[in-house]
């Protein structure tokens, strides 16, 4: 396996599938260039067994290889949930091949020879995608985590703020006193860490609708 600058141990890292050694050395040089890491591998079925699925960065993955396709390789990391973004290349596309891989999942269709600008605009795209991916996710995780604290009457009061009801609103619909919803409210916010109304809304709405 190749790597190109592999002390910056923090920056993303880049997966080089590709069974031509002149290629994979090429574009690993190529990648480098950008601060990126790259790991290479002449195997798709190594490489699938092998890698690091928790690391930020991308794949980069040959179409035609011998013993399995690019394409068989894409459906496996798509239907095992890998969330790593994936630009195809490949030597023979047709309108046909690019269509095939964009409703796969890919990111993104090259051919090769790969433009050098097309594929490291393509590559810092695909990482940034994919931080973001990353980041949402764990606010996601965060979100639910906080939301399962509340207690069943806190859950309730938080799907009527998110419904519309005003306090004395919520009070009348659960038979309590609006400075009973008032104390539920403010240990609904403290629990969620939600500073305003508007973000309470944004974080947990599609957790109030998806536990009614």
């Amino acid at each position: 396996m190749n790597s190109a600058g592999a002390s910056a141990t923090l920056s993303p890292l880049i997966h080089l599938i590709d069974d031509d050694e002149a290629v994979r050395s090429s574009l690993a040089l190529l990648i480098g260039t950008v601060g990126l890491r790259v790991q290479a591998w002449p195997d798709p079925q190594m490489f699938m067994a092998s890698f690091d699925r928790q690391t930020i960065g991308a794949i980069v993955l040959d179409v035609r290889m011998p013993g399995i396709s690019g394409l068989t390789v894409l459906d496996t990391l798509v239907a095992q949930g890998v969330d790593q973004p994936v630009i195809m290349l490949t030597g023979h596309g047709t309108v046909e091949m690019c269509r095939r891989t964009f409703k796969a999942g890919a990111a993104e269709f090259l051919e090769k020879p790969v433009d050098d600008e097309a594929l490291l605009e393509a590559l810092q795209n695909a990482v940034r995608q994919h931080v973001q991916s990353r980041e949402r996710s764990q606010a996601d995780r965060h979100a639910q985590d906080r939301y399962a604290q509340l207690s069943a009457r806190e859950r309730e009061v938080l799907g009527l703020i998110v419904a519309g009801l005003t306090n004395k609103e919520i009070g009348r619909a659960l038979d309590v006193s609006p400075r009973t919803v008032e104390t539920h409210r403010a240990n609904l916010f403290a629990k969620l860490e939600a500073e305003s109304l508007a973000q309470l809304i944004r974080h947990y709405a599609s957790l109030v609708e998806a536990n009614p």
